[in-house]
């Protein structure tokens, strides 16, 4: 990548000590080997949406910067994009689902409460040899899985050395039509990246999670669950859809994104200008993207494509990071910082150092 903003030998150096490294230290670290993304076909674009809200055409595109997302058929679940989109991911790291020992799947819209849905793309694809489960950490949800995949190859012995680590939503099960703060940001996806064995020089590291259970109710699908079970006034109360403090969720998000870029740059001892490509979540993808100059970035940095597919939670960073893949914005050696947060409130942020293809 050239430009502004490109990481320089020296940053690299920096930047490596706090990799992710495979056991002993033989000179091998964890590095993404493989991205993908899937999105189901019909696309509703957000000046169609805006009217049927009986808003004016434009509005969800102002405020928001979103010009479309995509809505699952009938019929199509969770675990069917995911598997759609690790496939991809597999291929792309020339790999089949038999070279992975684990499958982690970061959802809030899984396709039942239990068992996990991960389990059943693992069905899918025919990763037999995989152990497989969810992380429900919200929209920080594939961060939260990067790391639980490094923390895995790392201690494991005689297994594949490879992971795939999966974020998908399907919002548009959860969503009442008639609320605009939610019916016009959300949409349904699937992105996925392998992570496997690279030289020392790349990997991924340092990670860094965290979660304030004081947010619970910031945002939330409040019926369910074991505390407000299914039934005829959790449906008519519209308990089963997303509920959101618009101004609470804003306000996290303008505190959390620059503390984040900071922390991260701080942590490996670059600055925010070392940074090749920052890839956030992107709830309001106008709004983070107004936010670069408070976290010392360039907007060029920032890799936002959420204009579209609008928010998809725990798929945004990986759809977004394998969007920028495949229009050749990463090279390798560049560092990539990416930065999650979420419902719970959840946050969480990796630098990778990008490996050679």
């Amino acid at each position: 990548m050239t430009g502004p903003g490109v990481a320089g030998p020296d940053a690299h150096e920096r930047a490596r000590p706090s990799q992710g490294r495979a056991p002993g230290g033989g000179g091998t670290g964890w590095a993404i080997r493989g991205t993908g993304a899937h999105l189901p076909r019909e696309c509703v674009r957000s000046d169609d949406l805006s009217r049927a809200l009986g808003l004016d055409p434009s509005w969800i595109e102002q405020r928001t910067g979103i010009l479309r997302r995509y809505v699952a058929a009938p019929g199509e679940a969770a675990s069917d994009l995911a598997a759609a989109a690790a496939d991809r991911a597999l291929r792309a790291a020339g790999l089949d689902a038999a070279d992975i020992g684990l499958l982690v799947v970061g959802t809030s819209t899984p396709d039942v409460i239990a068992p996990s849905t991960a389990c059943r793309v693992q069905a899918v694809l025919g990763a037999g040899r995989a152990a497989a489960f969810d992380i429900s950490a919200a929209c920080s949800g594939f961060v939260f899985g990067l790391q639980t995949a490094i923390g895995w190859l790392a201690t494991q012995r005689g297994s594949a050395p490879y992971a795939l680590v999966v974020g998908v939503e399907v919002y548009s099960r959860f969503l009442n039509r008639a609320d605009r703060a939610t019916a016009a940001l959300f949409g349904d996806g699937a992105a996925a990246v392998v992570v496997g064995p690279a030289p020392a020089e790349y990997g991924i590291g340092p990670v860094t999670l965290g979660s304030d259970g004081s947010g619970v109710d910031d945002v939330l699908i409040p019926a369910g669950g074991s505390r407000l079970p299914a039934s005829a006034d959790t449906l008519a109360g519209l308990g089963h859809t997303i509920h959101m403090d618009g101004r609470a969720v804003r306000d996290f998000i303008a505190a959390v994104f620059p503390r984040l870029v900071g922390e991260a740059t701080e942590a490996a001892g670059v600055k925010p200008a070392d940074l090749a490509l920052v890839v956030p979540h992107q709830p309001n993808p106008k709004l983070v993207a107004a936010l670069a100059g408070s976290a010392g970035l360039e907007p060029g940095q920032l890799a936002i494509v959420g204009h579209d597919v609008g928010n998809i939670g725990a798929a945004s960073i990986p759809y977004a990071l394998d969007r920028a893949v495949r229009t050749h914005r990463i090279e390798a050696g560049d560092l990539v910082l990416l930065a999650g947060f979420g419902a719970g409130l959840t946050w969480g942020h990796a630098l990778v150092t990008w490996p050679p293809p």
